[in-house]
């Protein structure tokens, strides 16, 4: 499985804000309340993340040794998976904090208490996202320890 890209964050992230800003505007223009992320989903982003890093832990400690044990292939390839969503996933979200705060933001009023739970979203969605990041990063095996190492030459063996 491929590395998560940045370019792919980016865009994500750039969705997100398109998305969340004109969310905001079609809501406001039809006479209907606005999102406001509550507090709650910031802190339940930010623990998803500190899940995701402990699930990663073992699978880290194994490729490097330092435990002994076999490796469950199926184990490492959810917690990769379930790293790699939660970095989109932190991505896209971070954009929609964002595309709130600028909506919220443009406003002749600003709500101070909306603005402040559109940032607490944005972090708690950054730490979901550097959480995937990490735990994508440690359920990667070690250069060397692949037996189809590209950098090594085999040994041809003539009859």
């Amino acid at each position: 499985m491929k590395r998560t890209s940045p370019v792919t964050l980016i865009l994500l992230a750039l969705l997100g804000g398109v998305v969340g800003a004109f969310l905001e505007a079609a809501l406001a223009s039809a006479g209907r309340p606005i999102i406001v992320p509550p507090l709650t989903l910031a802190i339940a982003l930010a623990a998803i993340g500190g899940i995701i890093i402990s699930l990663a832990v073992p699978i880290r400690r194994l490729t490097r040794g330092k435990s002994k044990g076999p490796i469950d292939p199926f184990y490492a390839m959810r917690v990769l998976v379930l790293a790699k969503a939660s970095a989109l996933i932190g991505a896209l979200l971070i954009g929609f904090g964002i595309g709130i705060g600028i909506y919220l933001l443009t406003r002749s009023i600003v709500p101070v208490n909306s603005v402040g739970l559109a940032i607490a979203t944005i972090i708690g969605s950054g730490v979901l996202l550097a959480a995937g990041l990490i735990a994508e990063h440690m359920c990667t095996i070690p250069p060397g320890d692949d037996d189809d190492d590209p950098g090594k030459k085999a040994i041809r063996v003539r009859p």
